[in-house]
């Protein structure tokens, strides 16, 4: 496996679970809630602010829901597309979940991954991507799947893989919400039917640039800084993000977009549902896994 496919299972994957499964955090504390039960006309009688507040809590509590998403990425080879659609489990603080990813274009174009559907599973310490049987017959020396240990990935990647870390270790689709409460600018847009079920939708924006501050947990000043350096390098200004919220207080759909100066445009919807469904994920066999960092 060449140098460029290498990174690219680290960056886009990786990437593909932060934008495509709605992985977005922040580090805001939940409200207790007023412990009443759901429905539309108590939301709408809600501000804005407390309408997000319940259905961050609401959402949390679920513990588990079923993930379907698009996400469109510029990149240097140009635009890249992610799909990806699986179920995720925060009921142990950290997010485990298993999902089939395809991703077509970009830095994957003509890669062995491009178009076609990857297993992945994430754990709260490492997630695992199933290249398939041309991999494992070369460069996996038998093994199918790339194991990305958390830690490993920090320690490779510097600033950015400490971020990856701890979105990825520290997330659930309430933080979602919690990112938009930690806008300040809040509004709702209006009530509207999402997969035959009838949401309220709320807008909010900010500067990209202040996104791993408004998103991480556990990143040191310096971490951060660098990951706000970087993101203005990369010209993105401002970001919108779109929740549709359901009658039970449940995050139902996710929209993302960013604008760049320098092409990384990306735009990134996600859906919800079947919450509370069971989701059981283990490790691949370690007869059938590659440290990603042996392959480099």
């Amino acid at each position: 496996m060449g140098g460029l496919v290498h990174r690219t299972r680290i960056v886009a994957v990786a990437a593909g679970v932060l934008l495509t499964a709605g992985l977005t955090a922040c580090g805001s504390e939940k409200s207790g809630g007023d412990g009443d039960g759901g429905g539309s006309d108590r939301v709408d009688s809600l501000s804005p602010i407390a309408a997000l507040q319940k259905a961050s809590d609401s959402t949390d509590e679920q513990k588990s829901a079923a993930v379907e998403g698009t996400t469109t990425q510029g990149t240097p080879r140009g635009e890249q597309t992610t799909t990806m659609e699986g179920a995720m489990d925060w009921s142990g603080g950290g997010m485990t979940g298993e999902m089939s990813v395809v991703q077509r274009g970009g830095i994957v174009a003509g890669s062995p991954v491009d178009g076609k559907p990857t297993p992945t599973r994430y754990l709260e310490d490492a997630y695992y991507v199933n290249m398939g049987d041309e991999f494992a017959s070369t460069a996996g020396g038998g093994a199918h799947w790339i194991k990305y240990d958390y830690d490993k990935l920090a320690e490779k990647l510097g600033p950015a893989g400490a971020f990856m870390k701890d979105q990825l270790q520290n997330n659930n689709p309430s933080r979602s919400v919690d990112l938009l409460l930690a806008t300040g600018e809040v509004k709702k847009v209006g009530t509207e039917t999402v997969r035959g079920e009838q949401t309220t939708h709320y807008r909010g924006s900010f500067k990209v640039a202040e996104l791993a501050r408004m998103q991480s947990q556990d990143l040191s000043e310096a971490d951060l800084q660098a990951l706000q350096d970087q993101l203005e390098t990369m010209g993105m200004e401002k970001e919108t993000i779109d929740l549709w919220i359901d009658e039970d207080d449940l995050l139902v759909k996710k929209r993302e977009k960013a604008d760049s100066t320098s092409g990384t445009d990306f735009d990134s919807t996600v859906y919800y549902s079947d919450y509370g469904t069971a989701v059981t994920v283990e490790a691949p066999a370690e007869s059938d896994w590659v440290d990603f960092t042996e392959l480099s």
